[in-house]
Protein backbone atom coordinates (compact mmCIF):
# COMPACT_ATOMS: atom_id res chain seq x y z
CA UNK A 1 0.00 0.00 0.00
CA UNK A 2 0.99 3.66 -0.36
CA UNK A 3 2.21 4.61 3.13
CA UNK A 4 3.17 8.21 2.55
CA UNK A 5 3.80 10.87 -0.07
CA UNK A 6 6.45 13.53 0.52
CA UNK A 7 6.38 16.70 -1.62
CA UNK A 8 8.72 19.69 -1.53
CA UNK A 9 8.77 22.80 -3.68
CA UNK A 10 6.18 21.61 -6.16
CA UNK A 11 3.89 24.39 -7.48
CA UNK A 12 2.07 25.80 -4.40
CA UNK A 13 3.35 23.07 -2.11
CA UNK A 14 6.32 24.21 -0.06
CA UNK A 15 6.77 21.01 1.93
CA UNK A 16 4.39 18.41 3.22
CA UNK A 17 4.20 14.73 4.07
CA UNK A 18 0.85 13.08 3.43
CA UNK A 19 0.11 9.85 5.34
CA UNK A 20 -2.10 7.10 3.91
CA UNK A 21 -3.81 4.12 5.49
CA UNK A 22 -5.30 0.88 4.27
CA UNK A 23 -8.86 0.92 3.06
CA UNK A 24 -10.48 4.04 1.65
CA UNK A 25 -8.66 7.38 1.78
CA UNK A 26 -10.80 10.38 0.81
CA UNK A 27 -9.34 13.76 -0.12
CA UNK A 28 -11.58 16.83 0.04
CA UNK A 29 -11.07 20.58 -0.04
CA UNK A 30 -12.21 23.68 -1.82
CA UNK A 31 -11.57 24.14 -5.54
CA UNK A 32 -7.94 25.19 -6.03
CA UNK A 33 -6.94 24.07 -2.55
CA UNK A 34 -4.35 21.62 -3.87
CA UNK A 35 -6.19 18.33 -4.30
CA UNK A 36 -5.22 18.03 -7.96
CA UNK A 37 -1.63 19.02 -7.11
CA UNK A 38 -1.52 15.99 -4.82
CA UNK A 39 -2.62 13.71 -7.62
CA UNK A 40 -0.26 15.52 -9.98
CA UNK A 41 2.63 14.86 -7.60
CA UNK A 42 1.67 11.21 -7.46
CA UNK A 43 1.60 11.13 -11.25
CA UNK A 44 5.12 12.58 -11.39
CA UNK A 45 6.59 10.10 -8.96
CA UNK A 46 5.03 7.35 -11.08
CA UNK A 47 7.11 8.47 -14.05
CA UNK A 48 4.82 10.79 -15.99
CA UNK A 49 6.36 13.55 -18.12
CA UNK A 50 7.51 16.55 -16.08
CA UNK A 51 8.02 20.26 -16.69
CA UNK A 52 10.39 22.67 -14.98
CA UNK A 53 7.42 25.05 -14.61
CA UNK A 54 6.21 22.81 -11.78
CA UNK A 55 9.15 23.78 -9.56
CA UNK A 56 8.00 26.28 -6.92
CA UNK A 57 8.98 29.83 -7.83
CA UNK A 58 12.36 30.81 -6.41
CA UNK A 59 13.47 27.22 -5.68
CA UNK A 60 16.14 25.15 -7.43
CA UNK A 61 14.36 21.82 -7.49
CA UNK A 62 11.23 19.93 -6.49
CA UNK A 63 11.20 16.52 -4.82
CA UNK A 64 8.39 13.96 -4.71
CA UNK A 65 8.83 10.72 -2.80
CA UNK A 66 6.31 7.89 -2.41
CA UNK A 67 6.77 5.08 0.11
CA UNK A 68 5.10 1.75 -0.77
CA UNK A 69 4.93 -0.88 1.96
CA UNK A 70 3.93 -4.51 1.94
CA UNK A 71 4.59 -7.38 -0.49
CA UNK A 72 5.43 -6.37 -4.04
CA UNK A 73 3.87 -7.80 -7.20
CA UNK A 74 6.09 -10.54 -8.64
CA UNK A 75 6.53 -8.57 -11.86
CA UNK A 76 7.95 -5.65 -9.90
CA UNK A 77 10.46 -7.93 -8.18
CA UNK A 78 11.66 -9.03 -11.62
CA UNK A 79 11.77 -5.44 -12.90
CA UNK A 80 13.88 -4.23 -9.99
CA UNK A 81 16.20 -7.22 -10.26
CA UNK A 82 16.79 -6.59 -13.99
CA UNK A 83 17.45 -2.90 -13.27
CA UNK A 84 19.99 -3.78 -10.58
CA UNK A 85 17.86 -2.30 -7.81
CA UNK A 86 17.79 -3.95 -4.38
CA UNK A 87 14.39 -4.86 -2.93
CA UNK A 88 13.40 -3.80 0.60
CA UNK A 89 10.26 -4.25 2.75
CA UNK A 90 9.46 -0.64 1.81
CA UNK A 91 9.80 0.50 -1.79
CA UNK A 92 10.67 4.18 -2.17
CA UNK A 93 9.97 5.94 -5.49
CA UNK A 94 11.56 9.38 -5.85
CA UNK A 95 11.49 12.03 -8.55
CA UNK A 96 13.54 15.22 -8.57
CA UNK A 97 12.75 18.09 -10.95
CA UNK A 98 15.22 20.91 -11.38
CA UNK A 99 14.32 24.45 -12.38
CA UNK A 100 16.68 24.03 -15.36
CA UNK A 101 14.46 21.29 -16.75
CA UNK A 102 16.42 18.19 -15.74
CA UNK A 103 14.72 15.26 -14.07
CA UNK A 104 16.20 12.48 -11.95
CA UNK A 105 14.50 9.23 -10.95
CA UNK A 106 15.29 6.87 -8.06
CA UNK A 107 13.93 3.60 -6.70
CA UNK A 108 15.17 2.63 -3.24
CA UNK A 109 17.79 5.41 -3.52
CA UNK A 110 19.21 3.82 -6.67
CA UNK A 111 19.17 5.99 -9.83
CA UNK A 112 17.02 4.59 -12.63
CA UNK A 113 15.55 5.66 -15.95
CA UNK A 114 12.18 7.35 -16.21
CA UNK A 115 10.88 4.32 -18.12
CA UNK A 116 11.82 1.97 -15.25
CA UNK A 117 10.16 4.31 -12.74
CA UNK A 118 7.07 4.51 -14.94
CA UNK A 119 6.91 0.74 -15.35
CA UNK A 120 7.28 0.25 -11.60
CA UNK A 121 4.51 2.80 -10.98
CA UNK A 122 2.19 1.06 -13.43
CA UNK A 123 2.67 -2.21 -11.54
CA UNK A 124 1.85 -0.59 -8.19
CA UNK A 125 -0.76 2.11 -8.71
CA UNK A 126 -3.62 2.60 -11.13
CA UNK A 127 -4.20 6.33 -11.18
CA UNK A 128 -7.33 7.41 -13.04
CA UNK A 129 -8.22 11.01 -13.72
CA UNK A 130 -11.48 12.17 -15.29
CA UNK A 131 -10.09 12.20 -18.83
CA UNK A 132 -7.35 9.61 -18.57
CA UNK A 133 -7.79 6.33 -20.42
CA UNK A 134 -5.72 4.22 -18.12
CA UNK A 135 -5.12 0.50 -17.81
CA UNK A 136 -8.74 -0.64 -17.77
CA UNK A 137 -9.68 1.62 -20.68
CA UNK A 138 -6.85 0.34 -22.82
CA UNK A 139 -8.31 -2.20 -25.26
CA UNK A 140 -5.02 -4.08 -25.33
CA UNK A 141 -5.45 -4.87 -21.62
CA UNK A 142 -8.97 -6.28 -21.87
CA UNK A 143 -7.76 -9.75 -22.76
CA UNK A 144 -5.64 -9.93 -19.63
CA UNK A 145 -8.53 -8.73 -17.45
CA UNK A 146 -10.97 -11.25 -18.87
CA UNK A 147 -8.40 -14.02 -18.44
CA UNK A 148 -7.77 -12.93 -14.86
CA UNK A 149 -11.51 -12.98 -14.19
CA UNK A 150 -11.88 -16.37 -15.92
CA UNK A 151 -8.72 -17.73 -14.27
CA UNK A 152 -7.46 -19.07 -17.58
CA UNK A 153 -3.79 -19.08 -16.62
CA UNK A 154 -3.31 -22.87 -17.18
CA UNK A 155 -5.13 -22.79 -20.52
CA UNK A 156 -3.33 -19.64 -21.66
CA UNK A 157 0.05 -21.09 -20.72
CA UNK A 158 -0.68 -24.36 -22.55
CA UNK A 159 -1.77 -22.46 -25.67
CA UNK A 160 1.26 -20.16 -25.59
CA UNK A 161 3.69 -23.07 -25.35
CA UNK A 162 2.21 -24.65 -28.48
CA UNK A 163 2.10 -21.24 -30.20
CA UNK A 164 5.79 -20.66 -29.41
CA UNK A 165 6.73 -24.14 -30.65
CA UNK A 166 4.82 -23.47 -33.87
CA UNK A 167 6.53 -20.10 -34.27
CA UNK A 168 9.90 -21.82 -33.88
CA UNK A 169 8.99 -24.28 -36.64
CA UNK A 170 7.93 -21.44 -38.95
CA UNK A 171 11.21 -19.62 -38.33
CA UNK A 172 13.18 -22.78 -39.08
CA UNK A 173 11.19 -23.34 -42.27
CA UNK A 174 11.73 -19.74 -43.36
CA UNK A 175 15.48 -20.05 -42.80
CA UNK A 176 15.62 -23.24 -44.85
CA UNK A 177 13.52 -21.73 -47.63
CA UNK A 178 15.89 -18.74 -47.79
CA UNK A 179 18.86 -21.09 -48.04
CA UNK A 180 17.16 -23.06 -50.80
CA UNK A 181 16.34 -19.85 -52.67
CA UNK A 182 19.92 -18.64 -52.38
CA UNK A 183 21.12 -22.03 -53.62
CA UNK A 184 18.76 -21.84 -56.62
CA UNK A 185 19.93 -18.31 -57.44
CA UNK A 186 23.56 -19.43 -57.40
CA UNK A 187 23.06 -22.86 -58.92
CA UNK A 188 24.26 -22.08 -62.47
CA UNK A 189 27.40 -20.39 -61.21
CA UNK A 190 28.06 -23.16 -58.68
CA UNK A 191 27.57 -25.88 -61.28
CA UNK A 192 30.03 -24.17 -63.66
CA UNK A 193 32.63 -23.75 -60.94
CA UNK A 194 32.19 -27.30 -59.68
CA UNK A 195 32.46 -28.82 -63.17
CA UNK A 196 35.55 -26.74 -63.90
CA UNK A 197 37.31 -27.72 -60.68
CA UNK A 198 36.15 -31.32 -60.83
CA UNK A 199 37.52 -31.67 -64.38
CA UNK A 200 40.93 -30.46 -63.21
CA UNK A 201 41.19 -33.45 -60.82
CA UNK A 202 43.15 -31.37 -58.35
CA UNK A 203 45.56 -33.04 -55.94
CA UNK A 204 46.97 -31.47 -52.80
CA UNK A 205 50.74 -31.89 -53.55
CA UNK A 206 50.53 -31.71 -57.32
CA UNK A 207 52.26 -28.34 -57.65
CA UNK A 208 55.38 -29.54 -55.85
CA UNK A 209 55.48 -32.75 -57.91
CA UNK A 210 55.17 -30.80 -61.16
CA UNK A 211 57.97 -28.44 -60.23
CA UNK A 212 60.24 -31.33 -59.27
CA UNK A 213 59.61 -33.33 -62.45
CA UNK A 214 59.90 -30.28 -64.72
CA UNK A 215 63.22 -29.40 -63.09
CA UNK A 216 64.49 -32.94 -63.79
CA UNK A 217 63.40 -32.97 -67.43
CA UNK A 218 64.71 -29.47 -68.10
CA UNK A 219 68.16 -30.47 -66.72
CA UNK A 220 68.37 -34.06 -68.05
CA UNK A 221 71.48 -33.40 -70.26
CA UNK A 222 73.28 -31.62 -67.43
CA UNK A 223 72.41 -34.40 -65.01
CA UNK A 224 73.68 -37.08 -67.46
CA UNK A 225 76.95 -35.25 -68.04
CA UNK A 226 77.60 -34.66 -64.37
CA UNK A 227 76.68 -38.26 -63.53
CA UNK A 228 79.07 -39.65 -66.15
CA UNK A 229 81.87 -37.38 -64.99
CA UNK A 230 81.24 -38.42 -61.38
CA UNK A 231 81.38 -42.10 -62.38
CA UNK A 232 84.74 -41.63 -64.09
CA UNK A 233 86.13 -39.73 -61.14
CA UNK A 234 84.99 -42.34 -58.68
CA UNK A 235 85.87 -45.55 -60.51
CA UNK A 236 86.67 -45.53 -64.19
CA UNK A 237 89.82 -43.39 -64.50
CA UNK A 238 93.23 -44.88 -64.00
CA UNK A 239 93.79 -42.67 -60.98
CA UNK A 240 90.15 -42.81 -59.81
CA UNK A 241 89.11 -42.39 -56.19
CA UNK A 242 88.46 -46.11 -55.93
CA UNK A 243 91.92 -47.01 -57.37
CA UNK A 244 93.65 -44.56 -55.01
CA UNK A 245 91.82 -46.01 -52.01
CA UNK A 246 92.74 -49.54 -53.12
CA UNK A 247 96.44 -48.56 -53.19
CA UNK A 248 96.12 -46.93 -49.77
CA UNK A 249 94.45 -50.08 -48.41
CA UNK A 250 97.42 -52.26 -49.62
CA UNK A 251 99.90 -49.98 -47.87
CA UNK A 252 97.83 -49.98 -44.64
CA UNK A 253 97.67 -53.78 -44.69
CA UNK A 254 101.49 -53.86 -44.69
CA UNK A 255 101.66 -51.31 -41.90
CA UNK A 256 99.18 -53.27 -39.75
CA UNK A 257 101.36 -56.36 -40.13
CA UNK A 258 104.10 -54.39 -38.42
CA UNK A 259 102.12 -52.01 -36.13
CA UNK A 260 98.63 -52.90 -34.89
CA UNK A 261 97.81 -49.24 -34.28
CA UNK A 262 96.91 -48.90 -37.98
CA UNK A 263 94.05 -51.43 -37.70
CA UNK A 264 91.28 -48.85 -37.18
CA UNK A 265 92.55 -46.75 -40.05
CA UNK A 266 92.60 -49.82 -42.29
CA UNK A 267 88.95 -50.56 -41.45
CA UNK A 268 88.01 -46.93 -42.17
CA UNK A 269 89.73 -47.12 -45.55
CA UNK A 270 87.94 -50.34 -46.42
CA UNK A 271 84.59 -48.66 -45.49
CA UNK A 272 85.45 -45.67 -47.68
CA UNK A 273 86.34 -48.01 -50.51
CA UNK A 274 82.94 -49.75 -50.13
CA UNK A 275 81.11 -46.39 -50.04
CA UNK A 276 82.85 -45.24 -53.25
CA UNK A 277 81.82 -48.48 -54.91
CA UNK A 278 78.18 -48.06 -53.80
CA UNK A 279 78.08 -44.46 -54.95
CA UNK A 280 79.49 -45.45 -58.32
CA UNK A 281 76.80 -48.13 -58.79
CA UNK A 282 74.05 -45.58 -57.82
CA UNK A 283 75.41 -43.00 -60.32
CA UNK A 284 75.52 -45.67 -63.03
CA UNK A 285 71.88 -46.60 -62.42
CA UNK A 286 70.85 -42.95 -62.24
CA UNK A 287 72.46 -41.94 -65.55
CA UNK A 288 71.08 -45.07 -67.20
CA UNK A 289 67.53 -44.10 -66.10
CA UNK A 290 67.64 -40.55 -67.40
CA UNK A 291 65.35 -39.88 -70.37
CA UNK A 292 65.18 -36.90 -72.68
CA UNK A 293 61.30 -36.53 -72.99
CA UNK A 294 60.44 -33.21 -74.62
CA UNK A 295 56.77 -34.24 -75.05
CA UNK A 296 56.48 -35.07 -71.37
CA UNK A 297 58.07 -31.75 -70.47
CA UNK A 298 55.56 -29.89 -72.66
CA UNK A 299 52.68 -31.74 -70.99
CA UNK A 300 53.96 -30.92 -67.53
CA UNK A 301 54.47 -27.26 -68.37
CA UNK A 302 50.95 -27.08 -69.80
CA UNK A 303 49.51 -28.59 -66.59
CA UNK A 304 51.53 -26.17 -64.47
CA UNK A 305 50.20 -23.21 -66.45
CA UNK A 306 46.64 -24.56 -66.10
CA UNK A 307 46.97 -24.72 -62.32
CA UNK A 308 48.45 -21.22 -62.13
CA UNK A 309 45.54 -19.81 -64.16
CA UNK A 310 42.84 -21.41 -61.99
CA UNK A 311 44.53 -20.20 -58.81
CA UNK A 312 44.69 -16.67 -60.19
CA UNK A 313 41.05 -16.86 -61.32
CA UNK A 314 39.69 -17.92 -57.92
CA UNK A 315 42.34 -16.20 -55.79
CA UNK A 316 42.83 -19.47 -53.91
CA UNK A 317 45.63 -21.97 -53.41
CA UNK A 318 45.28 -25.53 -54.74
CA UNK A 319 44.43 -26.75 -51.24
CA UNK A 320 41.69 -24.13 -50.88
CA UNK A 321 40.40 -24.86 -54.38
CA UNK A 322 39.94 -28.50 -53.38
CA UNK A 323 37.99 -27.37 -50.29
CA UNK A 324 35.90 -25.01 -52.45
CA UNK A 325 35.16 -27.80 -54.91
CA UNK A 326 33.94 -30.10 -52.13
CA UNK A 327 31.81 -27.29 -50.66
CA UNK A 328 30.24 -26.70 -54.07
CA UNK A 329 29.39 -30.38 -54.27
CA UNK A 330 27.61 -30.12 -50.90
CA UNK A 331 25.81 -26.91 -51.86
CA UNK A 332 24.57 -28.44 -55.10
CA UNK A 333 22.90 -31.17 -53.06
CA UNK A 334 21.40 -28.75 -50.54
CA UNK A 335 18.11 -28.18 -52.35
CA UNK A 336 17.32 -31.86 -52.15
CA UNK A 337 18.38 -31.98 -48.49
CA UNK A 338 16.41 -28.83 -47.65
CA UNK A 339 13.31 -30.13 -49.42
CA UNK A 340 13.41 -33.23 -47.23
CA UNK A 341 13.89 -31.10 -44.08
CA UNK A 342 11.06 -28.73 -45.04
CA UNK A 343 8.80 -31.71 -45.64
CA UNK A 344 9.60 -32.97 -42.13
CA UNK A 345 8.92 -29.52 -40.65
CA UNK A 346 5.60 -29.29 -42.54
CA UNK A 347 4.51 -32.54 -40.92
CA UNK A 348 5.44 -31.14 -37.50
CA UNK A 349 3.59 -27.90 -38.27
CA UNK A 350 0.43 -29.81 -39.15
CA UNK A 351 0.56 -31.64 -35.81
CA UNK A 352 1.18 -28.40 -33.91
CA UNK A 353 -1.72 -26.73 -35.73
CA UNK A 354 -4.04 -29.51 -34.58
CA UNK A 355 -2.86 -29.12 -31.00
CA UNK A 356 -3.09 -25.32 -31.21
CA UNK A 357 -6.66 -25.51 -32.54
CA UNK A 358 -7.70 -27.82 -29.71
CA UNK A 359 -6.03 -25.56 -27.13
CA UNK A 360 -7.63 -22.43 -28.65
CA UNK A 361 -11.07 -24.07 -28.49
CA UNK A 362 -10.66 -24.88 -24.78
CA UNK A 363 -9.43 -21.34 -24.02
CA UNK A 364 -12.20 -19.75 -26.08
CA UNK A 365 -14.94 -21.72 -24.34
CA UNK A 366 -13.66 -20.80 -20.90
CA UNK A 367 -13.49 -17.14 -21.96
CA UNK A 368 -17.00 -17.32 -23.42
CA UNK A 369 -18.52 -18.52 -20.15
CA UNK A 370 -16.52 -16.00 -18.12
CA UNK A 371 -17.50 -13.16 -20.48
CA UNK A 372 -21.18 -13.90 -19.92
CA UNK A 373 -20.70 -13.74 -16.15
CA UNK A 374 -18.60 -10.58 -16.36
CA UNK A 375 -21.12 -8.85 -18.64
CA UNK A 376 -23.95 -9.64 -16.24
CA UNK A 377 -21.99 -8.35 -13.22
CA UNK A 378 -21.00 -5.16 -15.05
CA UNK A 379 -24.54 -4.39 -16.21
CA UNK A 380 -25.90 -4.75 -12.70
CA UNK A 381 -23.04 -2.78 -11.17
CA UNK A 382 -23.48 0.08 -13.65
CA UNK A 383 -27.19 0.31 -12.90
CA UNK A 384 -26.36 0.54 -9.19
CA UNK A 385 -23.93 3.32 -10.02
CA UNK A 386 -26.66 5.35 -11.70
CA UNK A 387 -26.25 4.46 -15.39
CA UNK A 388 -29.74 3.02 -15.77
CA UNK A 389 -29.64 2.24 -19.47
CA UNK A 390 -26.14 0.80 -19.36
CA UNK A 391 -25.22 -2.05 -21.65
CA UNK A 392 -21.92 -3.85 -21.44
CA UNK A 393 -20.57 -6.66 -23.57
CA UNK A 394 -17.25 -8.44 -23.76
CA UNK A 395 -16.60 -8.90 -27.48
CA UNK A 396 -14.52 -11.86 -28.64
CA UNK A 397 -13.34 -11.06 -32.16
CA UNK A 398 -11.75 -13.83 -34.22
CA UNK A 399 -10.01 -12.99 -37.47
CA UNK A 400 -10.68 -15.49 -40.24
CA UNK A 401 -7.66 -16.29 -42.37
CA UNK A 402 -7.56 -18.90 -45.17
CA UNK A 403 -3.94 -19.55 -44.21
CA UNK A 404 -4.52 -19.40 -40.46
CA UNK A 405 -3.09 -21.98 -38.09
CA UNK A 406 -6.28 -22.51 -36.10
CA UNK A 407 -9.17 -24.52 -37.51
CA UNK A 408 -12.48 -24.50 -35.65
CA UNK A 409 -15.80 -25.76 -37.02
CA UNK A 410 -14.35 -25.94 -40.51
CA UNK A 411 -13.14 -22.32 -40.50
CA UNK A 412 -9.54 -21.19 -40.29
CA UNK A 413 -8.45 -18.35 -38.04
CA UNK A 414 -5.28 -16.37 -37.49
CA UNK A 415 -3.38 -17.51 -34.42
CA UNK A 416 -2.66 -14.73 -31.93
CA UNK A 417 -0.24 -14.83 -29.02
CA UNK A 418 -2.95 -15.79 -26.52
CA UNK A 419 -5.62 -17.51 -28.59
CA UNK A 420 -7.42 -16.72 -31.80
CA UNK A 421 -9.64 -13.93 -30.43
CA UNK A 422 -9.12 -10.28 -29.63
CA UNK A 423 -10.98 -9.21 -26.50
CA UNK A 424 -12.58 -5.79 -26.26
CA UNK A 425 -15.11 -4.30 -23.86
CA UNK A 426 -18.11 -2.64 -25.52
CA UNK A 427 -20.33 -0.12 -23.75
CA UNK A 428 -23.47 1.92 -24.20
CA UNK A 429 -24.73 4.35 -21.56
CA UNK A 430 -28.26 4.82 -22.88
CA UNK A 431 -31.01 2.52 -24.02
CA UNK A 432 -31.28 2.27 -27.77
CA UNK A 433 -27.67 3.27 -28.39
CA UNK A 434 -25.33 0.94 -30.24
CA UNK A 435 -22.58 -0.72 -28.26
CA UNK A 436 -19.22 0.87 -28.96
CA UNK A 437 -15.67 0.30 -27.74
CA UNK A 438 -15.42 1.38 -24.12
CA UNK A 439 -12.77 4.02 -24.79
CA UNK A 440 -15.12 5.79 -27.23
CA UNK A 441 -18.51 5.29 -25.60
CA UNK A 442 -18.12 6.66 -22.05
CA UNK A 443 -18.41 10.41 -21.53
CA UNK A 444 -16.35 12.34 -19.01
CA UNK A 445 -19.11 12.03 -16.44
CA UNK A 446 -19.46 8.28 -16.95
CA UNK A 447 -15.85 7.18 -17.23
CA UNK A 448 -15.14 7.07 -13.51
CA UNK A 449 -18.26 5.02 -12.79
CA UNK A 450 -17.50 2.61 -15.62
CA UNK A 451 -13.99 2.28 -14.25
CA UNK A 452 -15.30 1.72 -10.74
CA UNK A 453 -17.73 -0.93 -11.95
CA UNK A 454 -14.96 -2.75 -13.82
CA UNK A 455 -12.63 -2.60 -10.88
CA UNK A 456 -15.32 -3.83 -8.53
CA UNK A 457 -16.05 -6.77 -10.82
CA UNK A 458 -12.38 -7.59 -11.26
CA UNK A 459 -11.31 -6.73 -7.72
CA UNK A 460 -10.42 -10.25 -6.68
CA UNK A 461 -8.36 -10.97 -9.80
CA UNK A 462 -6.56 -7.70 -10.56
CA UNK A 463 -2.93 -7.47 -9.51
CA UNK A 464 -3.00 -3.72 -8.88
CA UNK A 465 -2.84 -3.15 -5.10
CA UNK A 466 -3.50 0.62 -5.14
CA UNK A 467 -6.30 2.39 -7.01
CA UNK A 468 -6.50 6.19 -7.27
CA UNK A 469 -9.60 8.06 -8.51
CA UNK A 470 -9.52 11.77 -9.32
CA UNK A 471 -13.00 13.33 -9.47
CA UNK A 472 -14.81 10.01 -8.99
CA UNK A 473 -18.08 11.85 -8.41
CA UNK A 474 -18.29 13.79 -11.69
CA UNK A 475 -21.89 14.08 -12.86
CA UNK A 476 -23.55 12.14 -10.04
CA UNK A 477 -25.63 12.98 -6.98
CA UNK A 478 -28.33 11.59 -4.70
CA UNK A 479 -28.90 7.84 -4.73
CA UNK A 480 -26.19 7.34 -7.36
CA UNK A 481 -23.68 9.03 -5.08
CA UNK A 482 -24.63 6.66 -2.26
CA UNK A 483 -24.22 3.68 -4.63
CA UNK A 484 -20.80 4.91 -5.78
CA UNK A 485 -19.78 5.45 -2.17
CA UNK A 486 -20.86 1.94 -1.17
CA UNK A 487 -19.04 0.45 -4.15
CA UNK A 488 -15.83 2.30 -3.24
CA UNK A 489 -16.10 1.14 0.36
CA UNK A 490 -16.54 -2.49 -0.64
CA UNK A 491 -13.68 -2.27 -3.15
CA UNK A 492 -11.41 -0.81 -0.46
CA UNK A 493 -11.63 -4.08 1.48
CA UNK A 494 -9.56 -5.69 -1.29
CA UNK A 495 -7.46 -2.71 -2.41
CA UNK A 496 -6.17 0.52 -1.03
CA UNK A 497 -8.38 3.23 -2.56
CA UNK A 498 -7.49 6.92 -2.76
CA UNK A 499 -10.23 9.19 -4.11
CA UNK A 500 -10.88 12.91 -4.50
CA UNK A 501 -14.52 13.88 -4.05
CA UNK A 502 -16.89 16.81 -3.52
CA UNK A 503 -19.80 14.62 -2.41
CA UNK A 504 -20.57 14.12 1.30
CA UNK A 505 -21.97 10.64 0.62
CA UNK A 506 -18.57 9.49 -0.66
CA UNK A 507 -16.49 11.46 1.83
CA UNK A 508 -18.44 9.85 4.69
CA UNK A 509 -17.10 6.42 3.71
CA UNK A 510 -13.49 7.42 4.42
CA UNK A 511 -11.27 5.25 6.59
CA UNK A 512 -8.86 8.18 6.37
CA UNK A 513 -10.05 11.68 5.51
CA UNK A 514 -7.45 14.15 4.18
CA UNK A 515 -8.31 17.83 3.88
CA UNK A 516 -6.51 20.04 1.35
CA UNK A 517 -6.27 23.77 2.01
CA UNK A 518 -4.25 26.86 1.16
CA UNK A 519 -2.57 29.31 3.54
CA UNK A 520 -0.76 32.59 2.96
CA UNK A 521 2.49 33.30 4.77
CA UNK A 522 4.76 36.28 4.02
CA UNK A 523 2.85 36.97 0.82
CA UNK A 524 3.46 33.39 -0.39
CA UNK A 525 0.62 30.91 -0.83
CA UNK A 526 1.21 27.33 0.25
CA UNK A 527 -0.98 24.26 -0.05
CA UNK A 528 -1.42 21.91 2.90
CA UNK A 529 -2.95 18.45 3.28
CA UNK A 530 -3.76 17.22 6.78
CA UNK A 531 -5.46 14.08 8.15
CA UNK A 532 -8.67 14.64 10.09
CA UNK A 533 -9.79 13.10 13.37
CA UNK A 534 -13.35 11.83 13.80
CA UNK A 535 -14.86 15.18 14.74
CA UNK A 536 -12.96 17.01 12.01
CA UNK A 537 -14.10 14.31 9.60
CA UNK A 538 -17.76 15.01 10.50
CA UNK A 539 -17.27 18.77 10.13
CA UNK A 540 -15.63 18.29 6.73
CA UNK A 541 -18.62 16.22 5.59
CA UNK A 542 -20.96 18.92 6.88
CA UNK A 543 -18.99 21.53 4.94
CA UNK A 544 -19.62 19.54 1.76
CA UNK A 545 -23.33 19.57 2.60
CA UNK A 546 -23.89 23.22 3.53
CA UNK A 547 -20.69 25.10 2.75
CA UNK A 548 -18.50 27.08 5.12
CA UNK A 549 -21.41 28.14 7.40
CA UNK A 550 -22.18 24.96 9.28
CA UNK A 551 -25.61 24.36 10.73
CA UNK A 552 -26.84 21.90 13.29
CA UNK A 553 -28.83 20.13 10.58
CA UNK A 554 -25.80 19.75 8.32
CA UNK A 555 -23.70 18.45 11.23
CA UNK A 556 -26.46 16.02 12.15
CA UNK A 557 -26.73 14.76 8.59
CA UNK A 558 -22.93 14.48 8.42
CA UNK A 559 -22.91 12.29 11.55
CA UNK A 560 -25.68 10.12 10.10
CA UNK A 561 -23.66 9.64 6.90
CA UNK A 562 -20.52 8.80 8.89
CA UNK A 563 -22.44 6.31 11.04
CA UNK A 564 -24.01 4.76 7.94
CA UNK A 565 -20.53 4.23 6.49
CA UNK A 566 -19.73 1.87 9.35
CA UNK A 567 -22.52 -0.46 8.32
CA UNK A 568 -21.44 -0.81 4.67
Amino acid sequence: MLSSLYIRNLALIRELTVPFNRGLTIITGETGAGKSMLIGALNLVLGERASSDLVRSGENKAIIEAVISGPLPQQLDHLLEEAGIECFPETVLRRELSASGQSRCFINDTPCTASVLKHAGELLIDLHGQHDHQLLLNAASHEGMLDAFARTSPETLAYREIFNDLSTLYRAKKTLAERAREARDKRDMMEFQYNELHALDLKTDEEEELEREIALLENAETLFGLGSELGETLYEQERSAYASLASARHILEKLVAIDRRFENRLEETRSAESMIEDLYRFVNRYTASLEFQSDRLDTLRSRQLQLQRVQKKYHKSIANLIVHRDELATELLIEETIAEEISRIDRSIAKQQEQLSASAAILSEKRRKAALRLDDILRRELVLLGIQGAKFETARIAQEDPKGDITLCGNRFKALTNGHEKIEFLFSANAGETLKPLVKAASGGEISRVMLALKSALAESTALPILVFDEIDTGISGATAIAVASSLKKLSRLHQIIAITHLPQIAAMADLHLLASKTADNDRTSAQVVPLNNEEHVRAIATLISGAHLSESSLKLARELADRANSV
